[in-house]
């Protein structure tokens, strides 16, 4: 699959270029790749559906790519929504999702967004034991069709990115099981509350090797086997396992798989795949990450210290987890000509520089390409998840239009617009615009 998808982003990025969504006048642009998406979450559902007979909904983490056509993109391949905060719940019904394929976690739910969630019937993941109190008086105020469950941390360890590790000794997430009495907290938690029938787990993401997210998964198992036999019945019917595959930023491969990921589950946790228990997963990045690709114009070059800069319309504002952290989060960059044709050439060692006013904003330090030129088009692959979709607005640079593309059987590309470019009135107008004379009153 890396080399059909290889395939169409060049020729989606010619067509950027010929099309004029990428000029001189609108000089960064990113585009998705609809049929890598769908090819995504087909491998999804298919890896387990290889193991298991059991209802699986796959609800897309709707933070990694907050963007209402990919919401309904996904939803038409199958997949519904976890959503964690009032704004991506809009989102996911106005992508037309429904309450039944939609899951609400979230560490710091307040009384309202809770109440809508019930009244929706949404499926929710309390995060702490003071939120099973607040549910508490919600179930008894009000009858409601929502499945609810509670996150617990398995404090398992740590990644190789700590910020996404969410199953160490101290996160902020769920209930830690292994704190004294931790425990048995919980599963008295569930005896008191016959209408708590789910439990979730989430170990991370990016930087967590499969291994630890299995051993994370197995905990929760164990945890729902050992309430359900203290219950005498199968009160806990459905486990949520979180998402959290990482990605392959080094290459077009796409690796791991979902495949290793849902035998790895088998070997390991054979008990969770035989039935009994309906899955929820929660998958985000590694859905979209590949999909998506930023296109930018080189506006100069110039050397510094010997070494040569390019300067584009791509930086912080878009790929600001890769400026400021880039030993965690190191992107490819591909050359193109002004043409939108793959630049050829010695590699050159230089630096691709973003366009804010701060001298660390870079994409790449050092990276060895064909020399680039005035004109030339960068393209960043592997950004459809947490980039571009989530704008930085470091000196009031816009947000980007963003396209869908398909690419015909004779390599026709035709675009979509998923959103527009913001204009500066709407830069303006969010900046306070209406208001100027608010404080010189």
């Amino acid at each position: 699959m890396g080399r059909m998808a290889s395939y169409r982003r060049d020729l989606a990025v010619r067509a950027s270029v010929d099309q004029g969504l990428l000029s001189p006048a609108e000089p960064v642009v990113a585009l998705l790749d609809t049929a890598g998406i769908r090819a995504s979450a087909a491998a999804l559902t298919s890896a387990f559906a290889a193991v298991t007979d059991a209802h699986v909904l796959h609800a897309f983490a709707v933070k990694a790519a907050p963007l209402v056509p990919v919401l309904r993109l996904l939803h038409d391949a199958g997949l519904g929504v976890e959503v964690a905060s009032p704004g991506e719940l809009a989102l996911a019904r106005a992508a037309g999702i429904p309450p039944t394929d939609t899951v609400l976690d979230s560490p710091a739910k307040t009384p309202a967004e809770l109440r809508q969630a019930l009244a929706l019937g949404i499926a929710v993941n309390a995060d702490n034991l003071q939120e099973l109190d607040r549910l508490d008086a919600l179930v008894a105020s009000a009858p409601t069709a929502s499945p609810l469950g509670l996150r617990v941390n398995p404090q398992v360890g740590a990644g190789s990115i700590g910020a996404l590790s969410t199953a160490t000794a101290t996160s902020k997430f769920g209930v830690a099981l292994r704190d004294e009495g931790a425990r048995e907290g919980v599963v008295q938690a569930y005896l008191d509350r016959p209408w708590l029938t789910r439990l979730h787990t989430h170990t991370g993401s990016q930087g967590v090797p499969l291994a630890l997210m299995a051993e994370g998964v197995g905990e929760a198992y164990a945890l729902a086997e050992e309430i359900n036999h203290k219950a005498g019945r199968q009160q806990i019917d459905t486990l949520d396992i979180g998402g959290g595959l990482p990605v392959n930023f080094t290459s077009d491969e796409e690796t791991p798989t979902y495949a290793e990921y849902a035998r790895l589950l088998a070997d390991t946790t054979p008990g969770l795949l035989d039935g009994r228990y309906r899955l929820v997963t929660e998958f985000g990045r590694s859905l979209l990450a590949k999909h998506g690709t930023v296109l930018a114009r080189v506006e100069y070059t110039k050397t510094s210290g010997g070494r040569p800069i390019a300067v584009t319309h791509a930086g912080v504002q878009l790929a600001t987890r890769t400026v400021y952290a880039p030993d965690s989060w190191p992107l490819r960059i591909l050359a193109y000509d002004a043409e939108g044709r793959p630049r050829a050439g010695e590699p050159t060692v230089q630096d691709v520089a973003g366009p804010a006013c701060f001298a660390g904003d870079l994409l790449a330090t050092g990276r060895e390409l064909p020399l680039l030129h005035p004109g030339d088009v960068v393209a960043v692959p592997d950004t459809g998840a947490y980039y571009f979709a989530h704008h930085y607005a470091y000196n009031s640079l816009p947000r980007p239009a963003i396209h869908g593309f398909t690419v015909g059987d004779d390599g026709t590309v035709a675009f979509s617009t998923v959103r527009k470019a913001q204009t500066t009135d709407e830069i303006v107008a969010e900046a306070g615009g209406a208001h100027a004379d608010a404080l010189v009153r």
